[in-house]
């Protein structure tokens, strides 16, 4: 006989399969009384709600598809990501105003707008710094040139400019190139260079090319530009070349001279410019442009140069409460207060140097309009990705900066074709044209987007999509009949129009990706 052993320590409830989970619920003392707050991490809501906009005109200019199908990246392995998931979170990532890699994990939660875009999946940082290092560079370089002569050689066979500039971007790692060179705002402070090729009035990037701290004289951006023009068939060169003194070398000069190519730069205030200066400082004949402007022509020849050139003195003059910073003979700067007559003018001079036939007036107005490029840099570098997507190896920096230009050309267009009277930067076309709540529901097949804008200018905005959904709808009606090429043309021309009324759009040459 076995007797029932005892039980000496109960075994506790069992556990209810019915019981509910934790609530993640928690109340929250407000102003206007208790609130309850929840989080719902599965619900289709994006906060780029007017994005599908930007992704039509991407897709019916056959922009954002092509760009990944080029892309010279390749993985062996079956657990990799796609090269749309890669491609299309570092432009997600820039278009949201992103300066760093690791801002990319902000759009982990975002599955609407990955899913327009065809994405499986929005990548992390490490992949997408991963995937840049993987493109070899000769390639990369290659399929990034393309695209960014795609998008803007249909408009260059009306007259345009070409601006030449460089900017300086400070590091603060142990990165490739982190050299100190020029770099009149932080002394000392270790930096890239950032070689830009700009086309003038409607801020389009050509090309952009990064370099060392201490490459930033023109000679390291001469071979860039002659590449360019390489590249580009001759009947759709820019009228002249615009740069600023450090472009006014013998050397390059020369290299354009040699090909036929005009410029506009300004000299630096030599010795011997100084001396023309004084020479027609008290000579009249001087042509007034603006109220206090002025300018008269000559020719130079510096003892650098090989010939004499024309040059134009513009002068302004100063108002009369200005201080004179003196210097005397040991070059020891002082402020000098002068008791002068009262017909007495204080005048500043910069001198020009050009190969235009142009007349005096016209040359200083076009010089004048120059002060657009440093705009265009301040936007792309304090409002898109040129201050950030920094790595250790200079190659990813080379990627990261055509990526940016390419996507900052793509917004640019868009928002002029949404805003024909001008040019909108970021920091206003963002809220106005991308921000705003998206909600996706679906019904059968039929996906719906609900957007709540809270911009002041939302019945506007609302009026110039339904205006841009109505254009694309009669391109897509007639865009079988046309080639990939001839719908980019009408969408540019329909971005331009107020720009150039009765101009063409569409050279004679058709870049491969195009084709």
């Amino acid at each position: 006989m076995v007797l029932k052993q005892e039980v000496i320590h109960p075994e506790s409830e069992e556990k209810s399969s019915s019981s509910c989970p934790p609530s993640t619920q928690v109340e929250v003392d407000t102003y206007d009384g208790k609130l309850f707050v929840d989080w719902d991490s599965d619900a289709t809501v994006t906060p780029l709600g007017q994005l599908p906009f930007f992704i039509q005109f991407l897709k019916m200019g056959h922009r954002f598809e092509p760009w990944v199908e080029d892309c010279p990246l390749s993985y062996d392995s079956n657990n990799a990501p796609q090269k749309v998931d890669v491609l299309g979170s570092l432009f997600l990532s820039v278009l949201s105003g992103h300066r760093r890699y690791a801002h990319m994990t902000a759009l982990l939660s975002d599955g609407v707008n990955s899913k327009l875009l065809g994405m499986r999946k929005v990548v992390s940082d490490d992949s997408a710094r991963r995937a840049l290092k993987k493109i070899e560079e000769e390639s990369g370089v290659r399929w990034l040139q393309d695209h960014l002569q795609s998008c803007y050689e249909p408009l260059l066979s009306n007259p345009w400019i070409l601006d030449c500039d460089v900017t300086i971007k400070p590091l603060y790692g142990n990165q490739e190139g982190a050299v100190v060179g020029y770099n009149p705002h932080k002394i000392g402070r270790p930096s890239h260079t950032y070689h830009t090729y700009i086309m003038a009035n409607l801020r389009m990037v050509l090309d952009v090319e990064v370099q060392a701290g201490n490459q930033s004289n023109s000679i390291y951006s001469a071979p860039g530009l002659l590449g360019l023009l390489e590249r580009l068939p001759k009947s759709c060169w820019p009228r002249f070349i615009r740069g600023d003194c450090d472009w006014g070398s013998d050397n390059i000069m020369t290299s354009l001279e040699a090909i036929s190519m005009p410029y506009l730069f300004k000299l630096k205030k030599s010795k011997n410019v100084k001396k023309l200066v004084h020479k027609h400082h008290c000579l009249g004949e001087w042509q007034r442009f603006k109220e206090g402007w002025e300018a008269k022509e000559d020719y130079l020849q510096l003892d650098s140069w090989g010939v004499a050139r024309r040059v134009v003195i513009v002068r302004r003059c100063l108002p009369k409460d200005k201080i004179l910073l003196l210097e005397d003979s040991s070059r020891q700067p002082s402020l000098g207060l002068v008791d002068e007559p009262e017909d007495i003018n204080i005048y500043e001079y910069s001198v020009l140097v050009t190969s235009l036939g142009s007349e005096v007036i016209a040359l200083v107005q076009h010089y004048r309009d120059r002060a657009d490029c440093e705009n265009v840099f301040d936007e792309i570098k304090n409002q898109w990705g040129w201050g950030g997507y920094t790595t250790r190896d200079l190659k990813s920096c080379r990627f990261a900066a055509r990526i940016i230009a390419l996507i900052y050309n793509w917004w640019s267009l868009f928002v002029r074709m949404a805003n024909p009277s001008g040019h909108l930067e970021a920091i206003t076309s963002r809220p106005l044209l991308l921000t705003g709540v998206g909600r996706l529901t679906e019904s059968g097949r039929q996906k719906t987007m609900i957007i709540t804008s809270h911009h002041a200018k939302a019945d506007d905005v609302r009026e110039i999509f339904q205006r841009l959904s109505h254009f694309f709808s009669n391109l897509k009606a007639i865009a079988p009949q046309l080639t990939r090429r001839e719908q980019w043309c009408r969408i540019l021309a329909k971005v331009v129009e107020k720009i150039l009324p009765h101009g063409a759009v569409g050279p004679p040459q058709v870049t491969a990706c195009l084709a």
